[in-house]
């Protein structure tokens, strides 16, 4: 595998969140590259398309099956701003990204509350990328909702 500037690839992920956070959407963004190179991206859109389903990495995975033609993206690695939730984490899985990098945690609902790991066993993991922009975007969002 091709050595990744994982600040680069979150940054990008970042503007993605804006732009969720932009519509007033959870903000969430994610990118997924390979070969160096972007080939999709998304942020949450459940409100725009009224779909409990439509997280970034459902967006983003959708579009990367598309672009490659394939169900399997073990190859690829995916910059998610926020901790995946469960129901992400098993579309990671079963699509076996190489590798998954995220920002900040999600001691709510992410998935590694769960043991054992929801994720594919080769897919690797890192953590704590941009941590702290991305864990503000998300904590800036909420507390404007709450006023």
């Amino acid at each position: 595998m091709v050595e990744l500037n994982h600040s680069h690839f979150m940054s990008l992920a970042i503007k993605e969140a804006v732009k969720a956070y932009e519509e007033e959407e959870v903000p969430i963004g994610c990118v997924i590259v390979a070969n160096n190179q972007v080939i999709a991206k998304g942020y949450n859109q459940t409100q725009r398309l009224n779909d409990a389903t439509a997280h970034a990495e459902i967006i983003a995975l959708t579009s990367a099956f598309n672009y490659l033609n394939s169900r399997i993206l073990k190859d690829c690695t995916i910059y998610i701003t926020i901790e995946p939730c469960a129901m992400c984490a098993g579309a990671i899985r079963w699509a076996q990204l190489g590798a998954l990098v995220y920002g900040a945690a999600e001691d709510k609902c992410g998935f590694s509350l769960y043991k054992p790991s929801i994720l594919h066993p080769k897919t690797e993991v890192i953590s704590g990328i941009e941590e702290v922009v991305c864990a503000k975007l998300i904590k800036d969002f909420f507390i404007e909702k709450r006023r």
